[in-house]
């Protein structure tokens, strides 16, 4: 019997605004609330806000926590400052990917892993099964965490009504704990996924409709929309960022997914001697962005084809990018149709249209 499908803290709130509601990572989640279009456009230019609160959140801490997530960990947890995070990945140990996470070290020896909400209790087993041989403190806190994220390059400006602390202070992978919108101890960071710039805001469920409202109210005089996952997809995708489950999983070499830059494997991670090698010699097939040249818009597992119309990888994201007006997409290729420039073609619907690999992001911000 498969799982109930869960709901985030704000699930009335999201049905109130007429937001159309989806299963996602196995919780209710928003789509988009007044068109995906509409709600880009509006991180991109001003602000917006997302509840994607359905994360999960383990707080792992004592004096063998680094070795632990030295360990489970692709990047180097030693290298983490107290206020600082890091983008990481969990490697297994075939080669593939268990979740990408972002690390925060929260003190000198508390650290905050943030993952996939489909992978909660996968990334839960996995942690616990290689604890057993350091026997760190582990917390889930996942259910009674909520999280916003408010981006856009005016988010900090509108969001700075609500706390003492200077936003403008924080750089980029970075975190403080302070009060926000009347709320103590709430941990805000720069760590976002939409390439738009704001914070995220980490704090108790049953806080949630209080910030919600207040974040609401704060940036209503610089046009804040309520945003949803579509608008998120499309925004990360215009970054070229990986989504699990698209262009990476349990079987893709993040080598090959063009993680190599958090991916140290002199740290000594799990399954660390197969991925340096790959890291050294190179894959033979590459993760590469592409627009198109034809009409068409490409959509995930579309057939990647050579001029002769040979099928040579598959399309792991795509869309209509709407700061671009214009198909792009994310794909794996074989390393010689890997350059930037190099043309080739998305099958839509039967149809080899016109294709060009491009350096990303798609765009720059």
């Amino acid at each position: 019997m498969s799982e109930l499908i869960k709901k985030t803290a704000l699930y009335d709130t999201h049905l109130a605004l007429n937001a159309k509601m989806t299963p996602f990572g196995g919780f209710e989640m928003p789509v988009h609330y007044t068109g995906v279009k509409k709600e880009h456009l509006a991180v991109r230019e001003a602000l917006g806000v997302f509840d994607v609160s359905h994360m999960g959140e383990f707080h792992v801490f004592g004096p063998k926590a680094l070795e632990l997530l030295q360990y489970v960990c692709s990047n180097d947890i030693s290298s983490i400052a107290v206020g600082k995070a890091q983008y990481n990945y969990f490697p297994n140990d075939r080669g593939g990917v268990v979740d990408d996470l972002i690390v925060y070290r929260i003190e000198e020896e508390h650290y905050l892993l943030v993952v996939n909400a489909s992978n909660i209790k996968k990334d839960w087993e996995w942690l616990q099964k290689h604890n057993s041989a350091y026997n760190a403190q582990m917390e889930n806190h996942s259910e009674k965490t909520a999280l916003l994220a408010i981006q856009g390059p005016k988010a900090l400006e509108a969001m700075q009504a609500l706390t003492e602390f200077p936003l403008d202070s924080l750089p980029f992978y970075a975190h403080t704990t302070t009060t926000f919108a009347g709320c103590e101890k709430v941990l805000m960071a720069t760590t976002g996924y939409t390439g738009a710039g704001g914070i995220e805001i980490y704090f108790p469920s049953s806080k949630a409709e209080i910030i919600w409202n207040a974040v609401l109210h704060a940036g209503k005089d610089f046009g804040i929309v309520p945003a949803g996952l579509a608008a998120r997809d499309t925004l990360r995708t215009e970054m070229g960022y990986c989504l699990y489950g698209n262009e990476i999983n349990d079987t893709i070499s993040p080598i090959s997914a063009g993680l190599g830059w958090v991916t140290k494997p002199e740290t000594g991670f799990i399954h660390s001697n197969h991925i340096a090698k790959e890291k050294a010699e190179g894959t033979e097939e590459k993760l590469v962005g592409f627009v198109m040249e034809d009409r068409g818009i490409p959509r995930s597992d579309y057939l990647i084809v050579d001029s002769e119309n040979n099928p040579i990888g598959r399309v792991t994201s795509g869309t209509q990018s709407p700061s671009l007006s214009q198909g792009i997409g994310l794909g794996y290729v074989p390393k010689e149709f890997a350059l930037p420039n190099t043309k080739i073609g998305i099958r839509i619907r039967d149809k080899r249209c016109e294709a060009l690999v491009v350096k990303l992001p798609f765009i720059k911000t």
